[in-house]
């Protein structure tokens, strides 16, 4: 009688244990796919709403300072990176200089 009982506990424990582990992946995936879709999608939002509120800047050029990024740039004259690139082609994105005349208009 003792040896059905062992059995038993052993065969349960083992099933216990494999339902604990699909739990734990199934929380696991269900929580990084809310996580990496709802900060997509509020990222996206957000940004839509920065865009909205930055306003361009009225000046037709910038010069850049030491530590400026075009994205840097882009943000403070309201002037998209793209068109700050359209608008500049011989500047390497990678290296600006200090003092350098970014055209923005």
């Amino acid at each position: 009688m003792e040896k059905r009982t062992s059995a038993f506990a052993r065969i349960f424990a083992a099933l216990a244990l494999a339902g604990a582990v699909v739990a734990v992946i199934v929380v696991l995936s269900s929580g990084v796919g809310q996580n990496s879709s709802s900060s997509k999608g509020h990222n996206r939002s957000g940004d839509a709403a920065k865009h909205e509120k930055r306003s361009r800047t009225k000046a037709d050029s910038y010069v850049v300072k030491s530590g400026d990024t075009l994205t840097s740039i882009a943000h403070r004259t309201g002037v998209p990176v793209s068109e700050i690139l359209a608008l500049n082609p011989e500047v390497d994105p990678q290296i600006l200089i200090a003092g350098e005349t970014l055209q923005l208009r």
